[in-house]
């Protein structure tokens, strides 16, 4: 399954969800004052950046090291997506309500909000399968993380504007898509598992 830097900028688009973040962000922001709020945001967004951009150059010798295959990464990735999806299309009665008490630091906004599992799982899969793309990734995860922070340092303006309604809408629909890329993403492992068993 060959990428491009659009196709793999809006792969990474949908993971990150930086829409149905907003509700997640905003729980976890309640307790802190107003004008700190932004640097959190960009200081969490900086950390993920980091975390998934350390992934992509590590990412090889990491597959080595635990003895993965590409195709395992392929359809383990596959499942995590599909499993994403789902609560994104059916999100559980609770999956917003994460208020703290104290300022976030990593958890659980840079991890898992944004550098979630199906995040490292999918920076991992398009270095290893296309390597010599590395370049593009890098950049479809600079503008992927540029439009996150634009998307929630105005999370009170767009939920003001249109509504939390059209928030959970929005992110139901991106769930629908990311459900059909990661059944794509199975089907094209589970074809490769089947040719290899035969060849």
């Amino acid at each position: 399954m060959n990428y491009t830097f659009l196709s793999a900028t809006i792969l990474l688009l949908l993971i990150t969800d930086p829409i149905g973040n907003i509700p997640i962000f905003a729980n976890a922001l309640k307790k802190v004052p107003l004008a700190r709020r932004p640097k959190i945001i960009l200081r969490e967004i900086l950390i993920a950046f980091g975390l998934l951009l350390t992934f992509m150059f590590v990412g090889d010798s990491f597959l080595r090291v635990m003895g993965l295959s590409e195709l395992a990464l392929q359809i383990g990735g596959g499942v995590i997506l599909f499993l994403i999806a789902l609560r994104m299309v059916f999100p559980p009665a609770a999956a917003q309500e994460v208020e703290l008490e104290t300022e976030p630091l990593i958890v659980p906004l840079a991890v898992p909000a944004i550098a979630g599992p199906s995040a490292l799982a999918t920076v991992l899969l398009l270095v290893s399968h296309q390597p010599e793309q590395r370049l593009e990734w890098i950049a479809a995860l600079c503008v992927t993380m540029l439009v996150s922070a634009a998307v929630l340092l105005a999370a009170e303006y767009i939920q003001r504007v249109i509504g939390s309604r059209v928030v959970t809408a929005m992110e139901r629909l991106m769930g629908l898509v990311l459900v059909a890329v990661s059944m794509e993403m199975l089907m094209r492992g589970i074809r490769t598992f089947i040719s290899q068993m035969h060849s």
